[in-house]
């Protein structure tokens, strides 16, 4: 559908695993110290919250959805998976499995939810009955000489196969059949039950039956049990020392088995034989994840060092889907003239350009060597420009997808911002190092002139809208105006009390915004070089400690101050960002803060907490601070002073949490921020906000008919559109007068425009009353064309649809028509020769 959502709710840590059921209804999400969140895919809500109060490894449903296994250090949980009744308590421990030495590590269930494997980094495997049967409670299995990553049940069976991260594989074959395993006696099941009654009788909570397993389990426990031997084991062909196995899935109906290693290779086997269908290097780092999809056609893959989502159609050898973030943090964007595309540049030297209606990203440009500063579009929207620390400003064609022109000054220089004029004629950057200012023209790529003028380094440009004029920031504490028209000479200095840290047009151009080292917003009236306002936002930045901070965040804020800044698209509100979780929304005019918005909440990421968390805290200062296994000094680690983006050569990297920039749609409908989380979009759009208009218990089919009787169509209409039966809706429409249409459909809510038109070409498939739908589709498109255009991405799927079916009806019409016009010349012809005999 090239569609992609993002789900409003998050988790207080990155997440660590995902559980899927059956049918697909509900997952359960948990994260790195085992808070784990019950989530409907239906209506996109948490349902309930659990701790499991330590990490959790693994989670797998059953397949018949109602059970569901979670392993954590030595043991494997299985609770009641919540059913489609309303519960109180959603996770209920039905029984605690016993018997690795180590850590679990994954889990598969049989077909007929019976039985459950779980593998172990003790390099054992061990089979556990869902039930206590007769002739299988557990199995322990070996043969291996390094960690399990997967085992998987073969269909319809308890055979077995075993992965382990040496690239080993073991065949186990089970001398029983799934319809082979016994109940237990009912007396052995009765005593049991009353033994577990008296012991929770002095519980306040039950904690449902313990099943401890032996590794080497006596002659007398084995007789008359399931025994498994092993057939085969075969290894596959490494390539390296370090091509370690890291994850692996498997296909039942088609025995396909795909295996992902550290360097990035992955191998398709068919089993049982172990027969090579083909190995193939999809990345430079470790496959983290393996899925197959429900008819064993596409593999997705997922690489978590580069952030790569991969779809692969084995048969074919293409990909269905090929996405990849930012490897390092992005650090600019900007929004097309149109507001359908966004381009950002990160310090991996990447410029990638996303839809913001699919969320996808459909090109990515490599050419530059350094880290990429700032990304602008001309004003035509089919230009690119981005300047980077490799001293080069490149220009990208978005007909042809290529760099057409390369920007490059006298001596090198490395380029920390970036403008163009309203005419996508004037391209100029601004130097760190050289304090100058290079003006190129894009037509012929020549260096036009160098403004000097500045005494440190300049942070940032903007070019006047609507005139000729730039605009630099620079940490001299100074703005200057250029007049480019009048030979490039300064118009006008502005002074500040602090450095400067970015400047920002309005969209008339009639109004200035600098943002300082202070904190202090100042809105200017350029044309008379007078100050107009002033916003102080420090204390709006709200900083988060760091874990290796000495100060309290209450003072380290004091030296903050917004990096970014922009105007909404009617120039009443600005923007702001800088290094923490909250970016500003303020009122030019009043000068007050309208709303923050908090982009994350979370926790894995540093910088995110006001005060230090007690918990942490030791007699030797904050854990964090102690760097288990280091070398020297104690082992207590101090970063380098000034170290921003945190000590790499740290074992526990921490990203800190920051806005790098902000950008307001054209459109005014919504605004974009790149941040440590990613690119993230917030909107307006009225397609996302569910609709209460008069919502209440009289809607019913009997109050809808009511309704029509009352000739009230456009209410009948809406109405109907909430009860949602097509049947009924079909009756509202159908009974509007052919001479209201117009009326109706002109009052219609934005909203319900859509629902009619998607209704509109479902009944051209059916409906014999082809002139009234196609009065009903011409009318609709008429009167919305406009806004429907501004969502053409969305709505083209139903606009085709309909375009379908009116074509097919008009391709039957027509055929009907040129026969009957055929059957009336002819008898015209035959009439006309009888009359010439007569």
């Amino acid at each position: 559908s090239n569609k992609c959502e993002t789900f409003p709710l998050a988790t207080r840590l990155n997440i660590v695993c995902v559980g899927l059921s059956p049918d697909g209804s509900l997952a359960i999400l948990i994260d790195e110290e085992g808070a784990a969140l019950l989530v409907s895919l239906i209506g996109k809500c948490v349902i309930h919250r659990f701790h499991f109060h330590n990490p959790v490894h693994s989670v797998s449903f059953s397949p018949d959805g109602k059970k569901f296994v979670i392993t954590k250090d030595n043991v494997a949980l299985m609770y009641h998976a919540p059913g489609r009744k309303r519960e109180f308590n959603a996770f209920v421990l039905d029984k605690t499995y016993y018997g690795p030495y180590d850590e679990t590590t994954c889990i598969d269930w049989t077909d007929d939810s019976k039985c459950f494997a779980v593998g172990s980094k003790d390099m054992s495997t061990w089979v556990f009955g869902a039930e206590r049967w007769a002739n299988l409670i557990y199995y322990s299995l070996g043969g291996h000489k390094d960690i399990i990553v997967a085992c998987f049940f073969e269909e319809n069976s308890l055979d077995l196969y075993t992965i382990s991260q040496d690239a080993a594989l073991c065949v186990w074959q089970c001398d029983t059949e799934l319809d082979g395993l016994k109940p237990r006696p009912p007396k052995d099941a009765a005593r049991e039950n009353n033994a577990e009654k008296n012991d929770e009788e002095f519980l306040e909570e039950p904690k449902g039956e313990e099943i401890h397993g032996k590794a080497n389990p006596n002659e007398q426990e084995t007789r008359e049990k399931v025994k498994y031997s092993r057939v085969a084991k075969y290894f596959f062909n490494k390539e390296g020392d370090f091509n370690n196995l890291t994850s692996a899935a498997y296909h039942k109906k088609t025995h396909l088995l795909v295996t992902g290693f550290a360097s990035g290779i992955f191998h398709l086997h068919e089993l049982p034989d172990f027969n090579l269908i083909h190995s193939l290097s999809i990345s430079d780092q470790r496959i983290a994840s393996i899925s197959i999809n429900c008819t064993g056609d596409w593999i997705a893959f997922g690489c978590s060092g580069l952030g790569q989502l991969l779809v692969w159609e084995w048969q074919s050898e293409s990909y269905v889907l090929k996405q990849q973030g930012h490897f390092n943090s992005m650090v600019s964007l900007a929004y097309s003239p149109d507001g359908q595309y966004i381009a950002t540049g990160g310090e991996d030297g990447k410029v990638k350009v996303w839809n913001t209606s699919s969320s996808f990203c459909f090109v990515t440009f490599t050419e530059h060597t350094s880290g990429v500063t700032a990304v602008a579009f001309t004003s035509n929207g089919y230009v690119i420009l981005s300047a980077s620390l490799d001293g080069t400003v490149r220009a990208f064609d978005l007909h042809r997808y290529r760099n057409f022109r390369t920007f490059t000054s006298p001596r090198p220089s490395q380029f920390s911002c970036l403008a163009v004029d309203c005419s996508g004629e004037i391209v100029s950057a601004g130097s760190q190092d050289s304090f100058e200012i290079f003006i190129w023209s894009m037509q012929s790529g020549r260096l036009l002139d160098v403004l000097s003028g500045h005494e440190g380094p300049i942070s940032s440009l903007s070019f006047n809208p609507v005139k000729s004029v730039l605009a630099s920031a620079s940490w001299d504490k100074t703005v200057k105006l250029w007049d480019m028209l009048d030979s490039w000479r300064t118009k006008e200095t502005l002074i500040l009390n602090s450095d400067v840290l970015v400047v920002a047009f309005r969209p008339d151009g009639k109004e200035l915004a600098v943002a300082a080292l202070n904190g202090q917003i100042t809105f200017w009236d350029h044309e008379n070089a007078v100050q107009i306002g002033s916003i102080e936002g420090r204390h709006d930045l709200q900083m988060g400690r760091k874990e290796l901070d000495k100060i309290t965040a209450k003072q380290a804020a004091k030296g903050k101050s917004f990096t970014t800044l922009c105007y909404s698209a009617d120039g009443q509100s600005v923007l702001a960002g800088g290094l923490s979780k909250f970016v500003c929304i303020y009122n030019v005019k009043e000068q007050i803060l309208m709303k923050k918005f908090e982009i994350s909440c979370n926790f894995s990421l540093d910088a995110m907490e006001e005060y230090l968390d007690r918990r942490k805290m030791t007699e030797f200062g904050s854990m964090a601070l102690i760097d288990e296994g280091a070398g020297g000094e104690d082992g207590v680690a101090i970063p380098l002073p000034g170290v921003k983006r945190g000590d790499m050569s740290y074992r526990h990297f921490k990203p800190e949490i920051r806005v790098t920039c902000v950008r307001f749609s054209p459109t005014g409908r919504s605004w974009a921020a790149t941040t440590t989380e990613g690119l993230l979009i917030y909107s307006l759009d009225s397609g996302l906000i569910f609709d209460p208009f008069e919502l209440d218990i009289d809607i019913t089919p009997s109050n809808i008919r009511k309704t029509l009787l009352q000739k009230e169509y456009t209410m009948a209409i809406v109405m109907a559109f909430k009860l949602n039966e097509k049947k009924l809706i079909q009756e509202v429409i159908e009974a509007v007068p052919s001479k209201e249409v117009d009326v109706v459909c002109s009052s219609l809510p934005d909203l319900y425009v859509e629902k009619v038109l998607e209704f509109l070409a479902s009944a051209f498939e059916m409906s014999c009353h082809l002139e009234f739908y196609l009065i009903w589709a011409h009318k609709l498109l008429m009167l919305h064309g406009q806004k429907l255009k501004t969502r053409s991405v969305k709505l083209l799927p139903v606009i085709q649809f309909l375009q379908k079916n009116i074509q097919r009806h008009f391709e039957d019409v027509s055929k009907l028509c040129e026969w009957n016009i055929y059957n009336i010349k002819y008898a015209l012809a035959i009439s006309q020769q009888r009359g010439v005999k007569r």
